[in-house]
């Protein structure tokens, strides 16, 4: 007996269509240490955490209480410490780097005291002498030095000047001199008389580098440098 012939009839919508098999995941395992380590936490990935808010007061803390322990010996310091030296740059490389440095700058502005401002960029005897001072290649900038302490950087102002310690501070130190100043404009800097600028000079028939300036043709206004800051002894 035949089967009707409409029974092997399909539908127009699933001619051609094949229904793919149901898909199970597949399990393999080749002993019972593969088991177990299927139900081992997964490690924890560790994050840097910013330091805790007493941590960051404590360190406020020791900085001002080593700064008044040195001001407090006063035939320590000598009278050309009795400022504010920064080290920091002008480029926008780093942007991280130019805000620091920009708000540090900010700040110390803002008490109207005598600050030597001292842009590596312009100038790489700053470099040197940081790393002198630091004991560190690695700079961090920017460095700040109050009455010859090195005082650190953005952070340690910030929290010196949260709580009050940075004013404190600064009411050692002379008040600024009114105006810019008249050799260098304020620039901190002025053209090499010697080379005027091109950091080379004529001798014996060829052209050598200038020694006077640096390699940007530039010499440090004596008004507004008046030496560099050095470590103080405890």
């Amino acid at each position: 007996m035949f089967a009707p012939s409409w029974l092997n009839l399909k539908s127009p919508s699933k001619v051609g269509t094949i229904k793919p098999p149901h898909s199970r995941r597949r399990f393999s395992c080749s002993s019972f240490k593969d088991i177990q380590s299927l139900f081992q936490p997964e490690p924890e990935v560790l994050t840097p955490r910013r330091s805790s808010i007493i941590h960051r007061a404590n360190t406020s803390t020791s900085v001002f209480r080593l700064w008044a322990h040195h001001v407090a010996r006063p035939n320590k310091i000598h009278d050309d410490d009795r400022r504010v030296v920064i080290y920091y740059t002008s480029l926008r490389i780093v942007r991280r780097t130019y805000e620091d440095c920009k708000v540090v700058r900010s700040i110390l502005r803002g008490f109207r005291v005598r600050i030597e401002e001292r842009d590596l960029s312009m100038d790489t005897k700053f470099s040197d002498e940081l790393q002198k001072l630091t004991g560190n290649r690695t700079l961090a900038l920017p460095m700040v030095f109050i009455c010859g302490i090195c005082i650190g950087g953005v952070e340690e102002i910030r929290q010196l000047h949260e709580s009050g310690d940075l004013k404190v501070m600064m009411q050692w130190l002379p008040e600024a001199d009114s105006g810019p100043c008249d050799y260098c404009g304020g620039l901190k800097f002025v053209l090499c008389k010697i080379c005027d600028g091109s950091h080379r000079i004529h001798c014996g028939g060829e052209f050598i580098p200038c020694t006077t300036c640096n390699v940007n043709g530039l010499v440090m206004c004596q008004s507004c440098f008046i030496m560099p800051c050095r470590k103080s002894s405890l």
